[in-house]
């Protein structure tokens, strides 16, 4: 599965953006898709993942209210809705893939974005 993250800009706080992850590849269908995060010199946290049939999602706690995780089985691709941006949000995100049970553990994804960059002034 190969996976491309875009979206990503900068933008002042209070604003909105709308990460999509282009899926391609692969040779079953449905995985489960998440979105995760690193801000420089931190490692990599996650952010929200949502299951393949889309009916469970899960959140950090940082960015429950303001982010929405959604996905289009049909067009192969996630989504990361981000409302009320704030400067610690500032950070690169990557999209992942995963066959394995439904988790938002990062070893549950098996394939990963090149990232994008998201920039939140104040």
């Amino acid at each position: 599965v190969q996976l491309q993250a875009s979206g990503g800009g900068l933008v002042q706080a209070g604003d909105s953006l709308r990460l999509s992850c282009a899926a391609s590849g692969g040779t079953r269908s449905y995985y489960n898709m998440g979105w995760f995060r690193q801000a420089p010199g931190k490692g990599r946290e996650f952010v929200a993942a949502v299951i393949w049939n889309g009916g469970r999602r899960d959140y950090a706690d940082s960015v429950k209210g303001r982010f929405t995780i959604s996905r289009d089985n049909a067009k192969n691709t996630s989504y990361l809705q981000m409302n009320n941006l704030k400067p610690e949000d500032t950070a690169v995100y990557y999209c992942a893939a995963g066959y394995s049970t439904y988790s938002t553990r990062r070893s549950s994804y098996d394939y990963w974005g090149q990232g994008t960059q998201v920039t939140v002034s104040s």
